[in-house]
């Protein structure tokens, strides 16, 4: 659609519906014989000359600026009323809506809008009637407010701006044009470089004119079936139909059917429209939920199919025009709390083979949007998200961060999200109070070692945790390789990304029960002329960990280890203790009790470990042969008056001691050994899924 000014074209336009169009800000100005850059809207009696060039190239039509949809070109976020300071650029805002004031010709149709892709090329449409009327270009940069272009196919002439980005591949509109630079030959830029288009993508257009009406999409068939399937069973009635078809065109803005709606009709509203499907959901919830208590959703298997197959219909939206609107709302108002948008991905997506770059939180949320929950987690990647943010800004104090506990609170039940599961999650994101002796930011190398039978032979993968929020993998081994090559890996890992220099450094062993009596930590990688051994157990803190949680102790395990600083007195499961009976007695009789001493005979040993983690224990310190009563005397006075972040060192200066008095074959520290195995800091495909879980 062509913007006519006094002088002929001064830009372009988007139908997005029977009444509106959409264009840039200072295109209407043009038109309007205004200053380009002028920030005040036009008056109420101003009239804009349209044209559609290729469906009725003579007529006419007529808009009016709507003073709700405007926004001028601006230098900074903020919607200020004053002009452009010199020198500024104008990278924010540039948009506007028109209201027609007449029937379009027949023929016109709404524009179909998807949200940009990096990467994939796109054609500008140039709407003016000009023999060349399009040009072919490259997303340099998707990010919020405006996306770079490079020109690939094509020139650049007046006229672009307010037209449409288009993908052809999806058949849709992405974005708006709104500004060029062609390169100055002897300038700055070389005769010979392409020129650049600049655009306003979808989540912009959004994010900047809330009162915008719901924008259609390009239909796809996919999961339209299993929808009609699912609604046909959850409203089996005329009326039930006929209802929620009435409130979903009120919602979406359109005519609605009366009594001809059907379930037909409420797909193709729903599918039709940009978060229709979202909008769909929510309808019928709100159906049910009339019905009384029989009609809750709640509990209700074709609930749950229902969601599924929203989600196959569109796989991208999770929230209604409305949340979303509150949540971008939200989180302009955040920023306070230190939220980096890559590291909150970090965080969110810790495996995710590509991260997007992302400009803030609106974009990072946008993204996430997108993912669905993993196997077994019922908080889905987005809500993490909000509910991350909010705990940031609230522990700087902002106010923000109450309405965002909110909207995660109002958004989950309408996910079909349990409200324990949602504050599960919430308790279990919220950061770790400082450890008594202010090390809660030793940087760990954590290792998923998997033993291949009889366990002289491993893979494994190697994580870095460094207490900044970095917390991912570094290094991966699926061919089978010898002990030596996993403490080389390992000592690679130290020097390259937490520097071996760093002595605080603690090397975890996650394994399997069954495997949790492997001598780890006499592992050591022999040197050479020019350099010395590496020996684990005194070169570093090395500890076991458990990578078999169940579900069932995860109760336990957070008490306990809560309890840790103020219950310290072990627990002693000895020779009697291998009767299962009486040592599952003497766990349940000790609640809160963290730590275990362990000393029994070999062949017992594994059964017992496995039951302290059934009951939750943190940690477990044992000799591998001894287990007389002296050996429980000694491993009581070597914890005695040690704090409990302090076991890991302990444990190491004794494994030193022993090796530092090679004639003495008997010292305890030879062949101690330490599961250490807290909840925190838990590789994510090791962690219990703690979210996923009612309240103990």
């Amino acid at each position: 659609m062509s913007v006519l000014g006094p002088d002929g074209l001064v830009g372009a336009g988007v139908l997005i519906n029977d009444s509106f169009v959409l264009t840039g800000a200072h295109v209407v100005n043009s038109a309007l014989g205004r200053d380009r850059f002028e920030m005040k809207p036009p008056a109420l009696d101003a009239v804009v000359s349209l044209r559609m060039p290729h469906v009725d190239s003579k007529r006419a039509l007529s808009a009016r600026v709507d003073a709700k949809m405007w926004r001028p070109p601006r230098a900074s976020q903020d919607l200020g009323n004053g002009p452009v300071a010199a020198g500024q650029r104008q990278y924010f805002g540039d948009l506007a809506v028109l209201r027609l004031t007449e029937p379009v010709p027949d023929g016109a149709e709404s524009a179909a809008f998807l949200p940009e892709r990096e990467g994939y090329e796109v054609t500008a449409l140039w709407a003016s009637g000009n023999a060349l009327t399009t040009l072919r270009a490259l997303p340099r940069a998707v990010a919020a407010p405006w996306i770079a272009l490079d020109v690939i196919a094509g020139s650049v002439f007046e006229g672009y701006s307010g037209g449409p980005l288009w993908d052809r591949a999806r058949e849709a509109v992405v974005g708006l044009v709104i500004a060029a630079h062609v390169p100055t030959p002897g300038g700055a830029g070389s005769p010979t470089a392409p020129a650049a288009l600049y655009g306003i993508g979808l989540s912009t257009i959004e994010a900047e004119l809330p009162e915008l009406p719901p924008l259609a999409v390009p239909t796809t068939g996919q999961g339209g079936q299993q929808l009609l399937s699912v609604l046909e069973q959850l409203l089996p009635g005329g009326d039930s139909l006929r209802k929620c078809e009435a409130r979903l065109s009120a919602k979406l803005r359109r005519e609605s059917a009366g009594q001809a709606a059907d379930s037909y009709r409420l797909l193709s509203l729903a599918a039709g429209t940009r978060r229709g499907v979202p909008e769909l959901v929510d309808v019928v919830r709100e159906c049910m939920a009339d019905s009384g208590p029989a009609g809750s959703p709640d509990g209700n298997p074709l609930w749950g199919q229902l969601l599924c197959a929203a989600r196959v219909v569109s796989p991208g939206e999770m929230l209604t025009v409305a949340q979303r609107r509150d949540l971008v709302g939200l989180l302009v108002r955040c920023g306070v709390g230190g939220t980096e948008p890559d590291g909150l991905l970090r965080a969110v997506l810790p495996y995710a083979d590509e991260r997007p770059s992302v400009s803030g939180l609106v974009d990072a949320t946008d993204l996430l949007e997108g993912y669905d929950q993993p196997n077994g987690r019922l908080v889905p990647p987005l809500l993490q998200a909000v509910v991350r943010i909010a705990l940031a800004e609230s522990a700087v104090g902002n106010p923000v961060a109450k309405d965002l506990v909110a909207w995660v609170d109002r958004v989950s039940v309408r996910l079909g999200i349990p409200t324990a599961a949602v504050e599960q999650f919430r308790q279990d994101a919220r950061p770790a109070p400082p450890a008594d002796d202010g090390v809660v930011g030793v940087p760990r190398i954590q290792v998923e070692l998997l033993p291949l039978v009889p366990g002289h032979r491993f893979t494994y993968q190697i994580w870095v945790w460094n207490g900044e929020g970095r917390h991912e993998v570094v290094l991966v081994q699926d061919s089978e390789v010898s002990s030596e090559q996993v403490v080389a890996g390992i000592r690679a890992a130290l020097r390259t990304e937490v520097h071996e220099h760093t002595e605080q450094a603690q090397v975890e062993f996650f394994l399997a029960p069954a495997w949790l009596r492997l001598e780890v930590d006499t592992w050591q990688l022999p040197g050479d002329e020019e350099e010395s051994g590496f020996f684990l157990g005194i070169t570093r803190r090395v500890v076991l960990r458990s990578s078999g949680r169940a579900r069932e102790s995860y109760a336990g395990w957070k008490r306990r280890t809560a309890a840790l600083r103020s219950s310290f007195q072990p627990v002693v499961l000895d020779h009697r203790s291998t009767n299962p009976l009486v040592a599952q007695a003497q766990l349940e009789a000790t609640p809160d009790a963290g730590i275990v001493i362990m000393c029994c005979e070999q062949q017992h040993q594994s059964r017992i470990l496995l039951q302290c983690l059934q009951a939750g224990v943190h940690t477990v310190l044992w000799h591998r042969q001894d287990h007389d009563q002296e050996t429980v005397k000694r491993l009581l006075d070597l914890l005695e008056g040690v704090s409990h972040a302090d076991i890991p060192e302990t444990v190491r200066l004794e494994r030193a001691r022993a090796l530092a008095d090679p004639e003495c074959l008997t010292h305890h520290g030879r062949r101690l050994s330490l599961l250490y195995d807290g909840p925190d800091y838990r590789p994510p495909p090791l962690a219990p899924d703690s979210w996923a879980l009612t309240q103990p």
